[in-house]
């Protein structure tokens, strides 16, 4: 059966009327990154922006061009970390959410 939708906007529809699907979003872009999977991790947090914030107000608090904020997310970016940590920064205020790494031994 072919989808009716496509899948960001679904994404984007639900995230604008779900806080807790937004912070779920959030919180698996930064788990995925954090745990090395810097592909997956960049996705979600690109797709978390695009149904949020949006990369125009992004860019406007960066001081950065829409464009280079959505090259860095890309798949071929690689952003420093002070912009990185600059984004998911002003992400996290804007959500009202304090992410925190938590260190686990691991057997």
């Amino acid at each position: 059966m072919p989808l009716t939708r496509d899948f960001k906007d679904t994404i984007q529809e639900r995230a604008r009327r779900d806080a807790a699907f937004r912070e779920a979003l959030l919180k698996e872009a930064i788990d995925a990154l954090l745990s090395g999977d810097v592909e997956t991790g960049k996705t979600v947090l690109r797709d978390y922006i695009n149904a949020t914030v949006g990369f125009d107000a992004l860019a406007t608090v960066t001081k950065k061009s829409p464009k280079s904020l959505m090259r860095m997310l890309g798949p071929k970016g690689n952003p420093r970390a002070r912009n990185f940590f600059e984004i998911v920064a002003y992400l996290q205020k804007k959500e009202g959410l304090h992410l925190k790494a938590i260190a686990r031994r691991v057997a």
